[in-house]
């Protein structure tokens, strides 16, 4: 009985993790006749939006990050707001210490010896207040030497004020010069193509730089965003995996000086390894690509990022040159930097064109076996076990005509 009921609630469980699942894949995708929610925007915005956030303090412990971040109406809005407030609050307690030692009364007594002259309302201090913080000092208001408070806040605000300076100054040049805007003289390909190049299969996009002020230590990589499920049930959202753009072998470093098309080759450490053009269109998935390297006019790092989703991988397409030789230099044709052109490529994933390519090696090593024996009217009983057991009938007559057959269904 106990192992009946174990049964059950297994079952339960399961049914539990796949319905979760199932939830979590249509949150997650739309329907086939609505478009798909974007990890990451063609321009490289993130569609990460950041909820319930308990400990916001956290945002205070980095007060120069969190106002440079702000967009610029709040950080303008900031910058303002920074000043008027510290203007308001020295007026009005300049104008207190008036009031409280009565020179708002005995602004015209040549025998009142004030603490600070011609301050006779909130707007009279008020503009004492600025023109001390902003160091403009028209001579006709003053902290005089009868009071030691006066100068005391005199020192404070200057302090205060020299303090709000070096941060609103700081925040504002580093705003400005943020490599952000450099990013969108920065372009990649609207699509993804997949074709063979050098005798393999390979992804490939095209990404240019539009400024003759080139990208320094300009560097390439991709993720691959997909969602899938473990063994046990468990559902992974927008698992992220490494695309090998030449980390081995130095070719994800750029010299970005003419647009350049990378390449990804497709092999047994791919994602797309299994992948075939069929595949491809039931698959949900989408790659994003990050080129990085430091602005050459400032020294600052910046940032390109877009994305391709499965729907924008082109399979039996290439990239159109873009590149001529006129007047002794080398022009680039912006125009054709999108277009591509179809060629010939083989419908079956990379997976299976090896085994279609190993099978077509054994087949030719074994008749070429056969007919260094072909001599002999008899062949020898080692030579026919070694026929039989690489199996030639089975190889020429039922999977080799498959897989050709699959192979130039193009």
């Amino acid at each position: 009985m106990s192992m009946v009921q174990n049964e059950e609630i297994q079952n339960r469980r399961d049914s539990s993790i796949s319905k979760k699942s199932s939830t979590c894949v249509n949150l997650l995708y739309s329907s086939s006749n609505k478009k798909r929610q974007r990890y990451v925007t063609k321009d490289g915005k993130s569609q990460v939006n950041l909820g319930n956030i308990e400990e916001k303090k956290r945002f205070l412990s980095d007060i120069f990050t969190t106002i440079v971040d702000l967009k610029y109406r709040w950080f303008l809005f900031v910058f303002m707001m920074c000043y008027i407030v510290t203007w308001i609050m020295f007026a009005e307690i300049y104008f207190i210490v008036a009031w409280l030692r009565d020179d708002v009364n005995h602004i015209r007594d040549q025998t009142w010896n004030p603490c600070i002259e011609n301050v006779d309302s909130f707007l009279s201090a008020l503009l004492f207040s600025v023109e001390s913080q902003r160091t403009i000092g028209y001579g006709y208001r003053m902290v005089t030497s009868n009071c030691t408070e006066g100068a005391i806040l005199l020192m404070i605000q200057s302090i205060i004020g020299s303090m709000i300076d070096a941060l609103m100054v700081g925040c504002m040049f580093v705003k400005i010069s943020r490599p952000k805007k450099r990013a969108q003289t920065l372009m990649f390909s609207t699509n993804c193509v997949i074709s063979y190049r050098d005798d393999e299969l390979c992804l490939m996009f095209r990404i240019g730089d539009l400024r003759d002020s080139h990208m320094v230590d300009a560097k390439i990589r991709a993720k691959l965003i997909k969602s899938r499920q473990t063994k046990e049930g468990e559902f992974i959202a927008l698992e992220q995996s490494e695309f090998n753009l030449g980390y081995n072998t130095g070719e994800d470093r750029l010299f970005l000086v003419e647009p350049q098309i990378i390449s990804h080759t497709i092999n047994t450490s791919s994602p797309f390894w299994a992948m075939s053009a069929d595949s491809l269109k039931r698959e949900q998935f989408e790659i994003v690509v990050i080129l990085e390297g430091i602005v050459e006019a400032t020294g600052m790092t910046c940032q390109a990022r877009t994305s391709y989703t499965d729907d924008e991988i082109l399979w039996g397409y290439r990239f159109e040159p873009c590149m001529s030789l006129e007047k002794g230099a080398f022009r680039v044709d912006y125009s054709r930097f999108d277009k591509t052109f179809e060629v010939t490529t083989p419908l079956v994933s990379a997976k299976e064109m090896q085994a279609l390519k190993d099978l077509e090696r054994n087949e030719q090593s074994i008749l070429s076996l056969y007919w260094d024996n072909v001599g002999n009217t008899y062949p020898s009983t080692d030579t026919e076990n070694r026929l039989s057991r690489s199996g030639i009938d089975h190889i020429s007559e039922e999977r080799t005509p498959e897989l050709k057959h699959k192979v130039f269904a193009v």
